[in-house]
């Protein structure tokens, strides 16, 4: 991680008073971040306006005069369906020179490393972020002058776009390139934050930076907290969204959902996907290579029956489980039967996808310990004390428990970078 001198944070600029964004600019002591006004709550049939949209309605202002690199792949769409690639192509006084994609590629197709390549409507080079290197290169960015991020998230600390736009904020730091989020809702929504802390000895392209596995934050809002916590100094400015409030979850803002990667297909998916998503290494398919993936979990060695009789009685909130046979046809035993659980969410209140994971990690323990690898749960879940408190049988329930203090810190750190009500 970036370690650079720290940065002071100027919000509003007076003379554009429809605009809303903030601007890092490098200085000798960190400033504390201040929230940026919204225009109020969403009102009946009003949809969110996203971070392109906002900019569209600026006329682009900020990036006039500008050559610019694009952080985008498939989910960087403004309202009427535009990718935001052809809509800064075609920008007025805006010289769109490069595009660099995440994981999963420019489509987000790709369950695997990606290569570079170029983008067939404008001919632009597309570099790969996920390929032979993670970090844009000096000669990546080269004869740019701000790199713009516009890619949907998760809202899960694992999942490597937050990654991606922490390494392009110290690269841009370094190169002295100023950089733009173009800013989406949190798809879980703004208020829930739940899991252990990552261990700081984690930090990882799937733990970028110190915080709980759900983090309730956009990522502008990240943007804000990685440059002042991590002192990465870049010129940040965040085109913040309008309409958006908190307690929304991405099915309540009117957006469209467009699918981040392979496996999240539907919204459903994205609430189950960081408790189920985290059992993977421990050599359990959580249903990649199924027209479920997240909904289910399974492997050859798991009598579905057995596992269902263990784990009703826990009687974990919000879901429904139910025995389950699936044979994936990629991912983790492809071509195998596996038998299993399937999750249903039937109450998002009460919901705690991270609780669910723990449970059915607690029953496979006890029931498949020489099969269900549980040390290897650290790999995502970034926690030593919670695996060792599984390892040990501590009951789910006062594992969460012990998180209590870790998070309430968390929150109160959080809360200086929050942009919306």
């Amino acid at each position: 991680m970036a370690h650079n001198e720290s940065s002071s944070i100027m919000f509003r600029n007076r003379f554009l008073p429809t605009f809303i964004f903030v601007a890092v600019m490098t200085a000798t002591l960190v400033a504390r971040p201040t929230r940026i006004a919204q225009a109020g709550p969403p009102q009946v049939g009003e949809h969110t306006q996203i971070g392109i949209d906002v900019l569209e309605e600026q006329n682009f202002a900020p990036l006039r005069g500008k050559r610019v690199g694009l952080i985008t792949n498939q989910t960087g769409m403004d309202w009427q369906g535009r990718r935001t690639i052809d809509v800064l192509a075609h920008a007025d006084g805006v010289k769109l020179v490069a595009l660099f994609s995440p994981e999963h590629g420019i489509e987000g197709k790709v369950d695997a490393t990606v290569g570079n390549a170029t983008d067939s409507a404008t001919g632009l080079p597309i570099y790969s972020l996920y390929g032979d290197t993670k970090r844009p290169t000096d000669q990546m960015l080269r004869g740019i002058d701000a790199l713009v991020f516009d890619v949907q998230g998760a809202g899960v600390r694992f999942y490597t776009f937050i990654t991606t736009m922490g390494y392009c904020m110290e690269a841009a730091s370094k190169h002295q390139i100023a950089f733009f989020v173009l800013d989406r809702p949190d798809p879980l929504g703004g208020e829930k934050i739940q899991g252990p802390m990552l261990d700081p000895e984690r930090m990882s392209f799937v733990g970028y930076f110190r915080m709980p596995v759900i983090y309730a934050m956009t990522l502008g809002e990240l943007a804000q907290m990685f440059n002042a916590e991590n002192r990465t100094g870049v010129e940040l400015h965040i085109i913040a969204m309008k309409n958006w409030r908190r307690s929304q979850t991405y099915d309540q803002t009117g957006l469209k959902w467009i699918p981040p990667s392979p496996n999240l297909r539907t919204i459903n998916e994205v609430f189950l996907y960081p408790g189920i998503e985290v059992l993977q290494p421990a050599g359990v398919s959580v249903g990649r290579g199924t027209d479920a993936p997240f909904e289910q979990v399974g492997a050859p060695w798991i009598h579905a029956d057995e596992l269902l009789k263990n784990l009703t009685p826990r009687q974990i909130p919000g879901v429904r489980l139910t025995a389950a046979s699936f044979t994936p046809t990629g991912g983790l035993y492809n071509g195998e039967g596996c038998e299993g659980v399937k999750v249903e969410i039937i109450d998002r209140d009460t919901f705690d996808s991270i609780r669910v994971g723990l449970e059915i990690a607690d029953a496979m323990h006890r029931l498949y310990p020489l099969r269900f690898q549980i040390t290897r749960l650290t790999d995502l879940l970034g926690s030593q004390a919670t695996v060792d408190a599984l390892i040990g049988f501590q009951p789910p329930a006062s594992i969460i428990a012990s998180w209590t203090n870790d998070l309430a810190a968390f929150r109160a750190m959080r809360a200086k970078y929050l942009i919306y009500d």
